[in-house]
């Protein structure tokens, strides 16, 4: 009987290596981050934690030993879902992982907007001391939430603690905690131009590719500030742009764009009402303890029972 093995792609601790491995004490474990450590390794997986591009070369195909694989990332989109489903290979998400550092980073740069503070973190550059004409309030603004998952959900209740409307778009159209009224995607322009700040927490998929384009930033009031901590491909970004430049929306603050890193050239750079962070808001000092302890070691729990994966699993239909 051959051994069975798991291959983590990841550095993670001691720790979490010896409660996996009193859970499979018979399964050899593969772990580490560099490639040399596990390339060799693919074709015997029947379990990775990670995904990398070599993996499909290795194991998608029809005498692959692979069974399942926890991303560890909660964005699918650039991984062969249709050459996943055709081998018959679980695949569970790192969603849930983000909602804290993620929603900390949409408050940030909302306040950060609001009361001018990327402003004035240049004017500290040139020792300017100088009003910048300061005067608008976050409290009891209009927030509207597209995409209301776990990331949206922690949003909608921090912004309750400013006292704001939450205004929700989801797929189902389901009511959630916190959230005063919920829509569907096709009512969007029902939503847009009551928000005061637009913040979208969506995954790519065929249905939201540049979901926002011009007639989206048209239908948004002049007034409003736009942040994207969602997937790059959901704006058109060229749509997006001339929005700020036409001054049809005050501002945004993009965690994400159309193409990564964003082109030197790009004229996002220079906006003076434009914040850009580096992809970085998922980042946390806690990720691997969330996608090992609150994910994947309860789906490898039900897997070695015989029974699905049941936390994150990606429906192939939807896409995530």
């Amino acid at each position: 009987m051959n051994m069975k093995t798991l291959v983590i792609t990841q550095n993670i601790e001691q720790r979490y290596l010896q409660q996996i491995q009193k859970m499979i004490p018979e399964w050899t474990i593969i772990s580490g981050k560099d490639r040399a450590i596990w390339q060799d390794h693919l074709q015997q997986a029947e379990v990775i934690v990670g995904w990398k591009k070599e993996i499909e070369a290795a194991c998608l195909h029809e005498k692959s030993t692979l069974r399942w694989i926890q991303s560890w990332s909660a964005g699918v989109n650039s991984m062969p879902l249709d050459k996943l489903e055709s081998n018959n290979i679980l695949l569970s998400s790192a969603n849930g992982v983000h909602a804290y550092p993620i929603s900390e980073t949409i408050f940030a740069l909302m306040l950060s907007l609001t009361r001018n503070i990327h402003t004035y973190v240049r004017q500290q550059q040139t020792k300017t001391w100088h009003h910048a004409s300061l005067s608008l309030e976050m409290h009891e603004k209009t927030v509207g939430i597209i995409g209301v998952g776990t990331i949206g959900k922690e949003t909608a209740k921090i912004a309750k603690a400013f006292g704001m409307t939450v205004l929700g778009v989801r797929h189902s159209g389901q009511p959630e905690e916190h959230v005063d009224e919920m829509f569907t995607t096709d009512r969007l322009h029902k939503v847009l131009p009551r928000c005061d700040y637009v913040v979208v927490a969506l995954p790519l998929t065929n249905d939201t590719h540049h979901l926002f384009g011009s007639e989206q930033f048209k239908q948004m009031n002049s007034s409003a500030f736009f942040i994207n901590i969602g997937r790059g491909e959901t704006v058109d970004e060229k749509a997006l742009i001339n929005a700020l430049r036409e001054g049809q929306i005050a501002g945004a603050g993009l965690d994400v764009v159309e193409n990564e890193p964003l082109d030197e050239n790009s004229p996002l750079w220079e906006m003076n009402n434009v914040i850009i962070t580096p992809h970085t808001s998922g980042s946390t000092e806690h990720y691997t303890q969330r996608v090992i302890e609150n994910i994947f070691i309860p789906n490898l729990r039900n897997y070695l029972a015989e029974a699905a994966p049941t936390i994150n699993v990606v429906d192939y239909k939807k896409g995530y």
